[in-house]
């Protein structure tokens, strides 16, 4: 499964399910073990294309806009990311984790499989912090309902941070988060009665859209990606 990840095929935890079904030959025979060993010197194939370890890796920021849809391709042929960072790079890059086709902001897109699966493991905690719209102001009562926690029907979830960015506009509130389960933020907000009009994700480990226009991208600089394989202090929930 790391060979796979290093190949830029999936995460090191989706390359272990493409194992497991059966997709995958070494030097000709079916392996579903995805702890089985290879070498340089092994030929590897997935669904019968031959795979190698990627030398170029590529490190993409975008500022997510509405209507694009997280996945690597749609059956139904609707917009995804893909579309948009397709002129970046000939390597076969994909998202980290996902955000929905409505929320805009901070994606991050590589082919290092390793540090997608790193950023994606529930241990690593990686920080979150989403500007959420509502169709009306919180109440001081739910604001101080979501800060304590809320239990929601796959458990109890609590912000690590909330705020008004603008304490005149109580229609706009500020969460920082470290859970990654689906769709979380809205459902917060919706299992209080709201509304969420608009979802934007403001930061994600330590990287911002800082100068990245809705619907743009750029490259990760060597030192963002030395402090993302790093996962210094400075982003990691304490």
């Amino acid at each position: 499964n790391k060979y796979l990840a290093h190949a830029g095929v999936c995460s090191r935890r989706d390359a272990a399910d493409v194992v497991k079904a059966g997709k995958v030959s070494v030097n000709g025979k079916k392996i579903i073990e995805p702890g089985f060993k290879v070498t340089r010197q092994d030929e590897v194939t997935v669904n019968g294309k031959k795979i190698t370890p990627q030398k170029n890796l590529v490190y993409i920021l975008l500022n997510k806009p509405k209507d694009f849809i997280t996945t690597t391709d749609d059956p139904q042929g609707r917009k995804t990311v893909m579309d948009i960072v397709k002129s970046a790079t000939t390597e076969r890059v994909y998202p980290i984790g996902r955000l929905d086709r409505n929320t805009t902001g901070v994606l991050l897109l590589t082919n290092d499989g390793e540090l997608a699966q790193k950023l994606s493991h529930p241990s690593y905690e990686i920080k979150k912090i989403y500007e959420v719209t509502l169709d009306r102001q919180v109440s001081k009562k739910d604001f101080d309902a979501i800060a304590a926690g809320v239990t929601l029907e796959d458990g109890y979830v609590q912000p690590d941070a909330l705020a008004y960015p603008d304490p005149k506009n109580k229609h706009i509130i500020g969460i920082e988060i470290h859970s990654g389960r689906n769709r979380i933020v809205r459902r917060i907000f919706e299992h209080l009665g709201y509304d969420v009009r608009n979802l934007d994700r403001v930061m994600y480990a330590n990287l911002t859209k800082k100068n990245v226009d809705r619907g743009k991208w750029r490259f990760l600089s060597e030192k963002e990606v030395r402090l993302l394989k790093f996962l210094n202090a400075s982003y990691m929930r304490k």
